[in-house]
């Protein structure tokens, strides 16, 4: 199946807050409390501060259903060296600058801050994870085709199936950090993973 993918502020711009919001607010996924409530309460306010872009999927037929959405950000993240095998050092260091004090490169890249597939039961649609995923990863390409980059990295809760959804996708754990006091998660630790395109 083939898939839209609409910018949040454009979806803003033509449709207007209230019927912008009657969308989100259809998108249900019991399993992750936090990716439901930044679409329905935080992804306009962040999208029109400019602080993570929202992207809304729907499926591509005759009566488009809103399938899921990911959200993309530029952050600053340290990647100690002993995390990273001597290849993907080489790779990071292309991009990112070394603090040989504290052994980590600073690096900036985008964050996939959010992916979530809409688990509405009313819902006659979806959309395979991996597949959103892919989506998400393809917009942060684009993005680094006009401003330059090779890496996308992920933070997601310290749960093994995660981990395996990511590193099927060729994701690679680099650290973790505690969770914030205002996130919604399901564990106290965040993993944090890294994809380098090699394309």
């Amino acid at each position: 199946m083939d898939y839209i993918e609409l910018n949040l502020l454009e979806m803003l711009d033509t449709y207007g807050e209230d019927k912008l919001q009657a969308v989100l607010s259809c998108f249900m996924c019991r399993q992750n409390t936090d990716v439901e409530n930044f679409i329905q309460t935080k992804a306009i306010g962040f999208a029109k501060q400019r602080i993570a872009m929202t992207y809304l999927v729907f499926s591509d037929s005759e009566q488009p259903k809103f399938v899921g959405y990911f959200t993309l950000a530029n952050k600053f993240v340290a990647i100690t060296g002993n995390a990273l095998s001597k290849t993907f050092k080489k790779r990071i260091l292309k991009f990112s600058q070394f603090d040989g004090e504290l052994d980590r490169y600073l690096v900036s890249m985008p964050l996939i801050a959010q992916l979530g597939k809409n688990f509405n039961p009313d819902l006659n649609a979806s959309i395979p994870g991996k597949e959103l995923l892919a989506l998400a990863c393809h917009k942060v390409q684009e993005a680094q085709f006009i401003i330059g980059g090779k890496t996308v990295y992920i933070e997601c809760a310290s749960n093994p199936q995660l981990y395996d959804f990511y590193s099927a996708s060729q994701f690679v754990q680099f650290g973790q950090r505690d969770r914030d006091k205002d996130e919604i998660a399901e564990s106290p630790i965040l993993v944090q993973m890294l994809k380098y395109f090699r394309d």
